[in-house]
């Protein structure tokens, strides 16, 4: 991985003031997480990763979360994974982006992900997609939350969830994945979530939202907060902290495990319409930064 703009062995020297970049596919954060997301199918493209490759990759991102890229690359390459740092052309921020070198390098990439640290500001919450071009342009939206707020960083899941026939790409129902051992390493770390799916409008009819908070309970208080953004904009949410919903994501993984350890979880189902174009998620993204703001400053 290479988190270094000059040179690997050098430190990355603070941001300069800077004409901002024109947005192309390669410095437009929402562009190039398109571009990565672009060929998943339903058929291959996944592989379980075995215990040593997911510690290893789990590791590598403790070790770039710490402060520590030139580690945390080295760590990386031990599996093939590589270290960037991009920088968003739309909001100006900086980001490392842990990405699987295989994909990169033509060869078949075997689903693992993507995570997108702050460069500038220390980690201080996430936003998480398990379930990319399955819950049409959650990947997107992932993107313009994570440019919303500082401190953020962005799990991404690397394959459909529908992959693998056993069912091991569903990365909300499994805990043996790279997504499931980075998020809770997050959660050691106390860095409260937000985690993004999408329903078909005939699975809800009359709700464009539900506001849930997993198993737990520990981000009521944030529930309500991003529940009340979302309806100044017009949304009709249900709120399953609260009141009995469909798609409350009780069963999700990570929410069990956020509940265990009692660290902030969100669980967020957006219908169709609310997805379906770029100005819905950009009103979506601008709700979701009243929480993430709150979150990025303690």
């Amino acid at each position: 991985m290479t988190l270094f703009l000059v040179r690997p062995d050098a430190t990355p020297p603070p941001r300069q003031a800077a004409p901002t970049p024109r947005p192309s596919p390669d410095n437009d954060l929402v562009r190039r997480i398109a571009l990565f997301t672009a060929g998943f199918g339903e058929r291959g493209g996944y592989r379980v990763p075995t215990n040593e490759e997911r510690s290893t990759l789990t590791r590598g991102v403790a070790l770039l979360l710490d402060g520590d890229p030139q580690a945390a690359r080295a760590r990386l390459e031990t599996v093939g994974f590589t270290l960037h740092a991009v920088t968003d052309g739309v909001s100006g921020r900086r980001y490392a982006e842990v990405a699987d070198g295989a994909g990169e390098s033509g060869r078949s990439s075997r689903g693992w992900g993507r995570v997108y640290v702050d460069l500038d500001h220390p980690p201080r919450w996430s936003v998480q997609v398990p379930h990319p071009i399955a819950d049409a342009r959650t990947e997107l939206l992932g993107a313009r939350v994570l440019r919303g707020a500082p401190g953020g960083v962005l799990v991404i899941a690397g394959a459909h969830r529908n992959a693998a026939k056993d069912g091991s790409a569903d990365m909300a129902h499994r805990t043996d994945s790279v997504f499931h051992g980075v998020i809770d390493e997050l959660m050691r770390r106390d860095l409260p979530g937000i985690q993004l799916h999408g329903f078909a409008n005939e699975s809800f009819p009359g709700r464009d939202a539900v506001v849930s908070t997993g198993a737990g309970d520990k981000a009521v208080a944030d529930a309500a907060r991003l529940t009340a953004a979302l309806r100044r904009d017009g949304r009709q949410a249900c709120t399953a902290y609260s009141e009995r919903c469909r798609l409350s994501g009780t069963e999700n993984e990570q929410g069990q495990v956020a509940a265990g350890e009692n660290v902030r979880f969100l669980h967020l189902e957006l219908n169709r319409t609310v997805r379906g174009d770029d100005e819905g998620l950009d009103r979506t993204a601008a709700a979701i930064a009243t929480l993430t703001n709150n979150w990025a400053t303690g």
